[in-house]
């Protein structure tokens, strides 16, 4: 096997097998970059909450059924009306205007705000709204209490509370409990088009 020291030396101290590494070198001499290479390639254990996360969702989609349905909504008018409350100093993001959108639209058609164990089905009197807010270290969805009593400042206001507690990991399990609709939006991001899953309860 033709390797060089330090490669040697970086694979013995991480415990790789040079049986099992391919040398990009002159006549497939092993380097360094073909050891970082493999040791980039290990597989890595995920971390409690991605495991929980994906036990969760991948239970959601096996046992709720879920189907897809996409509008094309024209936000000129909306995305002026924000523009001009930015100017006064109240500068509300997209999904701000898409939680009050959600929110009167659940106590316009409350069967929506449902939630079901197979058997019975269970409406909720008050829109507890999850938000979907992502992290390193993976998804999580803390809740705005009775959003349906809620004005668009305080709904605002509540998010940005809430969305900074859980970048500073100060998310209580109480705050991500209870949610009976959530919103997960991805537009910042360009992304026009997403599927996504139900959270478990909801």
């Amino acid at each position: 096997i033709r390797i060089s020291p330090a490669a040697k030396q970086l694979a013995a101290r991480e415990r790789l097998d040079i049986l099992k590494l391919a040398g990009s070198g002159d006549s497939g001499r092993i380097g360094v970059a073909d050891v970082q290479r493999a040791l980039a390639e290990r597989p890595r254990t995920m971390s409690k909450m991605r495991q929980i996360i994906a036990r969760r969702l991948t239970q959601s989609v096996v046992t709720a059924p879920h189907f897809f349905v996409t509008v094309e909504v024209d936000m000129t008018a909306l995305l002026g009306f924000r523009a001009s409350l930015k100017e006064l100093g109240a500068p509300y993001t997209v999904t701000d205007f898409i939680s009050e959108a959600a929110v009167l639209t659940l106590i316009d058609f409350p069967d929506v705000n449902s939630s079901t164990d197979g058997k019975t089905v269970r409406w909720n009197s008050h829109v507890h709204l999850g938000l979907a807010v992502s992290l390193e270290q993976g998804l999580v969805v803390p809740v705005i209490r009775h959003a349906e009593e809620l004005t668009l400042a305080e709904l605002n206001a509540r998010s940005r509370e809430l969305a900074d507690q859980a970048r500073n990991g100060k998310l209580t399990p109480d705050d991500m409990a209870g949610g009976t609709f959530t919103i997960s939006n991805m537009g910042m991001l360009d992304v026009e088009n997403f599927t996504a899953i139900i959270n478990p309860g909801e």
